[in-house]
């Protein structure tokens, strides 16, 4: 690749990250405001759930330093968000509706990504896929876990983690039939999100484990 598609590659996944960290930090705060946290609950809530899977994504493919770190004006986006959120959070009628569907945007922009970073990175489709799995989840389940909700990727009516799983195939697919990168990040992305949606809004779902008695000898 020419370096001028190298930098435009670049550019789109720092676009996405930036998404990604702002909706994240809005249904992170949207937590804290379930939970009745102080503004610096807000902000740490916003912040802990907009960089968490970039982060886990980061320390697992080993770069340095993390993106976080290298754009520290993303932790101000999170803080931004959380004061919003704070001010404005009882205006909502159904504050866990949003934090759905906010989470289903969040997730559509985080696996992509993901799934870039690690193509950037020239690793293995395992690796991409897994990426951007990390990216799309890791931060909804750390924010779930210390704001003491039900952590969505653990509820299989959900189909969060097979959503995210999907989006980042089809990202990888994309790429491989030759579209451009951002091309098959974006569809990548969408996928993501109309799976998510099709979830929430018609309650699609995967045939789940359903434990058997041991047969008894006759």
């Amino acid at each position: 690749m020419t370096p001028e598609i190298v930098t435009k590659i670049s550019a789109y996944i720092w676009a996405l990250d930036y998404g990604s960290v702002l909706v994240f930090a809005l249904t992170g705060a949207l937590v804290a405001s379930r939970q009745q946290l102080d503004i610096i609950g807000f902000i740490f809530m916003a912040a802990l759930t907009a960089v968490g899977g970039g982060t886990v994504r980061d320390l697992v493919l080993g770069r340095d330093p993390v993106f976080w770190v290298a754009q520290p004006e993303l932790v101000v986006i999170a803080a931004g968000a959380a004061f919003v959120v704070y001010w404005t959070a009882h205006l909502l009628e159904s504050r866990y509706r949003w934090l759905l569907w906010l989470d289903a945007i969040a997730l559509g922009v985080a696996v992509p990504a993901g799934v870039g970073v690690a193509m950037a990175g020239d690793f293995g489709p395992v690796i991409i896929i897994i990426a951007g799995v990390i990216t799309g989840t890791m931060g909804g389940l750390i924010r779930d876990v210390v704001g003491n909700e039900v952590p969505l990727i653990l509820k299989g009516s959900e189909l969060y983690l097979t959503c995210a799983f999907g989006g980042a195939v089809i990202a990888l697919m994309l790429a491989w039939l030759g579209l451009p990168r951002p091309v098959a990040l974006i569809g990548g992305g969408f996928a993501t999100f109309l799976l998510r949606a099709g979830t929430l809004i018609w309650g699609w779902s995967l045939p789940v484990y359903k434990p058997r008695p041991p047969r008894t000898r006759g």
